[in-house]
């Protein structure tokens, strides 16, 4: 899973990301610059049934994303968390991007 996430995060700086998103997502990824600076936090399973931000999204898993640079990003919208779906196994190694929680990143 934190791997698929690197693999997002190299796929999405670079503009390439088109391929891990789910075929019937609605999901913004947003410009390439600001996947720069982040990696793949813990992965945990994705209950639909009790989400509160995202109620009902077809998906699997959850993993967030934490800023490994030096903090460029205060005051801009960034990616903060990548859902995703197994697409095929069940075994968590064919994924696809659901969705993506954005929000303002704010240092103090």
């Amino acid at each position: 899973m934190i791997d698929t996430t690197e693999q997002l995060i190299a796929a999405a700086s670079s503009g390439e990301q088109d391929s891990l998103v789910c075929e019937d997502s609605a999901a913004d990824l947003g410009d390439a610059q600001v996947w720069d600076g982040l990696g793949a936090g813990e992965p945990e399973q994705f209950d639909p049934a009790s989400s509160v931000d995202r109620p009902g999204l077809d998906a699997s898993w959850r993993v967030n994303l934490e800023e490994t640079g030096a903090g460029g990003n205060s005051g801009q919208k960034v990616p903060t968390d990548v859902f995703y779906r197994e697409t095929g196994t069940g075994t968590g190694t064919d994924l696809c991007v659901a969705d993506v929680i954005w929000q303002t990143v704010s240092v103090r």
